[in-house]
């Protein structure tokens, strides 16, 4: 690695497994000293465990963001203490997938989604952005989701929370750019650790594309690490589709 994240400070919600520990892992191998913060102390510890044996610096902030605004202003202190006062870098990546149909979902299941989809992430970067602006900048990267714009059958709820986080991160983006602070979301396709349980209908919904298959934790990653650095000091308000093509192109077998 080549360091594109040495001394920034880095809080990563969601991040004891899939996706979210990606990220964590990536950033840290940049140089990034990174908070690690989800519901499962023991897993987070494993994720933590595993950064430093790499000769990354990280922590563990347990956090159980229900879409309370005491429970998102909760972790922003906390982890703003753990990292010496202060977050450059907030990855919202926590997130609940019901997976069920509109007919099927109940009112609490669809209050509770909302809460940790986007509530959550709302008053957390409502905690840490102006922070961040007064320090002299910072990025926010949000993870939506290819379902937010390519319909499919099952999952409408989940959907429209990461549609409503693509929106907020363009809305984000004009309210904190001109302050310094970066906003900039990612989308990510299917995307499953190896051997997962779920890689036959994984694998199926992937046909078509040009990627041809399904994506790993480590691709939506690299994604971060970019988003985060230097190199895109110019990019404000993108959502960057790292779906292996899913929602912009098809490809025809003949």
């Amino acid at each position: 690695m080549s360091g594109r994240l040495q001394g920034k400070r880095a809080l990563v919600t969601g991040s004891t497994s899939n996706i979210g520990r990606a990220i964590a892992e990536a950033f840290a191998a940049e140089g990034a000293h990174v908070i690690v913060s989800g519901r499962d102390a023991e897993r987070g510890a494993r994720v933590v465990d595993g950064i430093r044996a790499r000769g990354g610096r990280a922590g563990f902030v347990r956090a159980d963001l229900d879409g309370s605004a005491e429970a998102s202003r909760a972790l922003a202190r906390e982890a703003a203490a753990a990292l010496g006062g202060g977050v450059d870098v907030l990855v919202n990546n926590a997130g609940i997938y019901p997976g069920d149909t509109t007919a099927g979902t109940d009112e609490k299941t669809f209050d509770e989604v909302y809460a940790v989809n986007v509530k959550a992430p709302f008053f957390l970067t409502a905690a840490l952005a102006p922070a961040m602006a007064e320090a002299g900048g910072g990025a926010i990267i949000n993870l939506g989701s290819w379902i937010a714009r390519l319909g499919v059958p099952v999952g409408a709820l989940y959907s429209s929370t990461k549609g409503a986080m693509e929106t907020l991160t363009r809305a984000w983006a004009a309210e904190f750019g001109p302050r310094g602070v970066r906003v900039n979301a990612i989308s990510p396709g299917v995307i499953l650790e190896p051997g997962a349980r779920a890689a036959r209908a994984g694998a199926a919904m992937m046909n078509g594309t040009p990627a041809g298959g399904m994506g790993t934790p480590q691709a939506i990653a690299h994604a971060a690490v970019y988003l985060a650095a230097e190199e895109a000091a110019f990019v404000h308000g993108i959502v960057l589709d790292v779906d292996g093509g899913r929602t912009t192109a098809a490809v025809i077998a003949t």
